[in-house]
């Protein structure tokens, strides 16, 4: 299996042999699998005090009084403790002693991350996610999409768009761009206003050459080492645009 290495030009310098990860049997279940593992570990627990609703109980008349054997408060005839009580405890409210991880396990997690990562050089699979490449390119353009390592060497925005543009991909920038719309519900009022769809993920040897990249909507940055299921398939959902700088590519040959 081989791709196309491109240089910052946009104009292919050579053809390399990719590494075996991206020929592996590709589990999309297993994607889901554990990015639903670590998305709901990632939640904060909350829930009631354990002893809410519980804190007022007074009195129990008994019986012989003409009145229900509730628990009442010590100051009234109001009942107080049980659920079906104004005042009372909540019933099967959120506890927050809920353990929330989820467990996968590890030869699970690590196929589910080759797996993501050979999906990054299945055409189809990117377009059908949605990306867009223009059409000059679409036809001609390999995945992975390999570029040499001047990327890294870029530091000025205006910089990294034109290299996005020479490239063909820099019209699934706009597109993340113009699809940024304001969140529905409760969310808006919880600094989360807004949601912007995901765009490109540009893989390096470090996160720090990147930084002219970062700036630009929908653009996530990753090395080697930080590469995971959240990164490679946003939402679960394989296929992701991904840019690889060569020097990543010879690292991944040592991946099996």
């Amino acid at each position: 299996m081989k791709t196309n290495v491109y240089s910052i030009e946009g104009e292919v310098t050579k053809e390399i042999e990719l590494p075996q990860v991206f020929a592996i049997e590709t589990r999309e279940d297993l994607i889901h699998k554990a990015f639903r593992a670590i998305s709901l570990s990632m939640r904060q627990p909350y829930g009631s005090s354990p002893l809410a609703g519980t804190r007022r109980v007074g009195h129990n008349l008994g019986p012989n009084h003409g009145i229900s054997r509730i628990p009442r408060l010590a100051s009234g005839s109001r009942g107080v403790l049980l659920a079906s009580m104004v005042g009372g405890r909540s019933a099967l409210s959120p506890r927050s002693d809920k353990i929330l991880y989820k467990k996968i396990n590890k030869k699970e997690r690590r196929l589910a991350k080759l797996s993501a990562i050979a999906f990054t050089a299945n055409k189809e699979r990117i377009i059908q996610r949605g990306h867009r490449i223009s059409e000059d390119s679409i036809e001609n353009i390999t995945f992975p999409l390999v570029v040499e390592d001047d990327i890294e060497n870029i530091k000025k925005v205006k910089d990294a768009v034109q290299v996005l543009t020479n490239l063909g991909v820099y019209d699934d920038v706009l597109r993340s761009k113009n699809g940024k719309k304001i969140r529905a519900g409760r969310g808006k009022m919880r600094n989360r206003t807004y949601k912007q769809p995901k765009s490109l993920l540009i893989v390096g040897s470090s996160v720090e050459n990147l930084r002219a990249f970062a700036s630009l909507p929908g653009v996530d940055l990753a090395s080697l080492n930080s590469l995971s299921i959240t990164k490679l398939a946003p939402g679960g959902n394989p296929g992701r645009l991904t840019i690889y700088t060569a020097s990543t590519i010879e690292n991944l040959r040592e991946v099996n």
